[in-house]
């Protein structure tokens, strides 16, 4: 039986990782999308603010701001059978992510507890299919030799996209305000997927039909 994986070992297997994904569009944008995501909407670092400020007066805001984006993602993986059923994964993914920064857009402007936890809900939702997708996206069209290295990749981005974003909109809601913070980021997440549409036709076309999987 082999022995657990040293840490020399598995810092280059993620080294590795990123240097093949720097000759593969595709697999490349399954994350750059994610960090892009993460970095500019994630809105966690702003849920004290906003238990203790503008929704002081409901009862256990600070909970149920927590349980937002958890209870959009719940109700999705519940009726997400029709996702394994998507062709056009890329597409999907960039439509995905929009509903997050257009959720995230919409959170940070609600006027009350309820409506912003409904938009954390739909945001929840959409990282959801996202995540799912990109996922299928990974072990379709990643070789069987590196799919251990992408999963390295992937746990690296998972793990520190959010924590980059709670600095970048706990550092803007400081300076500027809990709703510019969120509002800007979620408006430059759209953008972002616009753009990348653009740029990376690849991805945008990508179909699981013809990865070759």
């Amino acid at each position: 039986m082999a022995g657990p994986l040293r840490p020399g070992a598995a810092l280059r297997g993620v080294g590795e990782g990123f240097t093949f994904l720097r000759t593969q569009p595709v697999l490349l944008m399954t994350f750059v999308v994610d960090v892009i995501a993460m970095l500019f909407a994630w809105p966690q670092a702003v849920f004290p603010e906003l238990a203790e400020g503008r929704y002081a007066g409901s009862p256990n805001a600070y909970g149920w701001l927590f349980a937002g984006i958890s209870i959009g993602a719940l109700l999705m993986g519940l009726t997400s059978g029709w996702v394994s059923r998507v062709d056009r994964q890329g597409a999907v993914v960039l439509a995905a992510i929009v509903v997050w920064g257009v959720a995230i857009v919409g959170f940070g402007l609600a006027p009350s507890l309820w409506l912003a936890v409904l938009f954390l809900a739909v945001a929840g939702a959409g990282d959801m299919v996202s995540a799912v997708l990109r996922s299928s996206m990974l072990q379709t069209a990643a070789p069987d030799e590196m799919r251990g290295r992408m999963q390295g990749v992937f746990i690296v981005v998972v793990a520190g996209g959010p924590r980059l974003g709670d600095l970048r909109a706990g550092a803007m809601a400081s300076a500027a305000g809990v709703g510019v913070a969120m509002v800007s980021g979620g408006v430059v997440v759209v953008v972002a997927m616009v753009v990348v549409a653009l740029l990376v036709p690849s991805f945008l076309h990508f179909r699981a039909s013809r990865s070759g999987g």
